[in-house]
């Protein structure tokens, strides 16, 4: 058991969290007293200490948003560092970028919050149903939804009635029509509807979250590039184009890979799977094999392919499918764009002459982090796992790879002496 020490007042942020950090590691290590009464009271009391730690690290990570710090840590997206390096759900993410985003807005929020006086459940519902308000609409709703909490109107309800003040200010600035159902789905998921007119055609109305607007961005976008100096199209006729492209198969013909040893392929009873990790009985693998617009992709002994590259600047067809099927998402651990939107990567630099275009010298990466990559080469650290994928791990900037630090990047909980740390030195 250690010893912890600290004067309140003197101590710094960094002395305050350090010794937090150790009180919450030998309170997590004591088991619950017997006393149901005593574990309900000493359960408010630790939530209500919860809540003003919260106050804390939103203003922490409202700092790290508004610079982009994550960005020199290898994080393309406040919400990216959040879920990979400190392991956040996308709802607690989207809570605490919400409160960390609005919380200058919101005065008395933050006030109370830090005093302990307000919990943060009802501080994320203040911050998120003020987050499309303007600032004079947001203190106004503000003080409004304060005063419902302070009455005991619960969580949810505040929220409802938060609801309720984003539809009557847009009645107020729309006064012609009330909002409509798809209004009202709200910004976090995504939707899509469709109307068939009377001459076959189809309109389309939706709305894309920031994640699948990426996706999008990334699919369509080059396809929607001008074909040419004679290409006369506007951007909106473009994307119709491509879009109808890719979902035709045009831009990437629709397959089904079944990954599988040789010996399956050939009679054995090892199973196969998709590239989503569904197992397949080797008989049906070797009938979906023989199936037409089916693609048998086969590996030998370790997973190797059995076939390579060529020496050329960029990847083959064949090369990429395999890659896709070896990286379902991009190689930097953590990073989630989905393999398929993701570019091929000379794991050792092509230019360089260290790295041919073989299939066991190439990797998935996301354009961000590809980027990245070559030019932060000392921030990534590069590894094999024992199915023989390439693993990219984010190291710490220079600057930040000194004693005062540690453990690491930010939320990294490594002792000071991790091999990530001792390879970076």
């Amino acid at each position: 058991m250690q010893s912890v020490t600290v004067e309140l007042e003197a101590a710094s942020t960094m002395e305050l969290v350090n010794a937090l950090s150790a009180i919450a590691t030998e309170l997590a290590q004591r088991q619950a007293p017997e006393s149901a009464a005593a574990c309900l009271e000493l359960t408010e009391t630790l939530v209500a200490a919860s809540d003003m730690q919260e106050s804390a690290l939103a203003g922490f990570i409202g700092r790290v948003d508004a610079t982009g710090e994550q960005a020199r840590w290898g994080y393309p997206s406040t919400q990216a560092w959040l879920r990979s390096s400190l392991g956040m759900r996308d709802n607690r993410v989207k809570e605490r970028l919400v409160l960390a985003r609005q919380r200058h807005r919101l005065p008395q929020v933050a006030e109370r919050l830090a005093a302990g006086e307000l919990s943060h459940g009802y501080a994320i519902t203040v911050a998120d149903s003020v987050a499309r308000l303007d600032d004079h609409d947001c203190a106004e709703a503000e003080t409004t939804l304060l005063g419902m909490a302070d009455q005991g109107f619960s969580a949810g309800k505040v929220a409802a009635f938060g609801r309720r003040i984003r539809d009557l200010i847009a009645e107020r600035d729309n006064a012609e029509d009330a909002p409509d159902e798809d209004t009202k789905r709200g910004y976090d998921k995504s939707w899509l509807t469709t109307t068939r007119s009377r001459d076959g055609g189809r309109y389309v109305k939706g709305w894309l979250n920031p994640e699948d607007a990426a996706i999008w961005d990334g699919t369509l976008a080059p396809l929607a590039k001008p074909a040419g100096p004679d290409d006369r199209r506007d951007l909106a006729e473009r994307t119709a184009a491509a879009l109808s492209s890719v979902l035709s198969g045009g831009h990437k013909a629709s397959k089904v890979t079944v990954i599988c040893d040789l010996d399956t392929l050939t009679g054995g009873n090892a199973p196969a799977r998709l590239t989503d990790g569904t197992p397949i009985p080797a008989a049906q693998a070797r009938r979906i094999a023989l199936s037409a617009g089916v693609s048998p992709l086969l590996f030998g002994r370790g997973n190797t392919p059995l076939y390579l590259g060529y020496r050329e600047r960029f990847a083959s067809a064949a090369q990429r499918q395999v890659l896709e099927t070896l990286y379902p998402s991009c190689a930097v651990r953590g990073c989630e764009v989905p393999g398929t939107l993701c570019e091929v990567d000379h794991v050792h630099g092509w230019a360089l002459g260290r790295s041919p275009t073989d299939i066991d010298q190439l990797a998935l990466t996301c354009g961000w982090h590809n980027r990245f990559k070559h030019t932060n080469p000392a921030q990534i650290q590069i590894t094999k796992d024992q199915d023989g994928r390439y693993v990219y791990r984010l190291l710490p900037p220079a600057d930040a790879r000194g004693p005062a630090i540690g453990a690491g990047p930010p939320g990294s909980i490594g002792p000071p002496d991790s091999p990530a740390l001792e390879w970076a030195a």
